[in-house]
């Protein structure tokens, strides 16, 4: 199955640069990512670090709190 990809892929013209290009998109959303998460405030940073150990904060008074 991957042979008869593979040699049908072969004869499209200009194929080479799809991994290229996608080589460059994830490259770009990674800077991208990083450079959000640098700037982002710390007071943010803390809230969702949070989340996890705030859960039984935010559960209403009619559930009963399990965890």
């Amino acid at each position: 199955m991957f042979r008869y990809i593979k040699e049908h892929l072969a004869g499209i013209d200009g194929i080479n640069i799809y991994p290229l290009i996608s080589l460059l998109i994830f490259f770009v959303f990674f800077i991208a990512l990083l450079y959000y998460v640098k700037k982002m405030d710390t007071k943010k940073v803390e809230e969702i670090s949070n989340l996890p150990l705030d859960l039984n904060d935010q559960l209403p008074d009619s559930l009963p709190k399990t965890i």
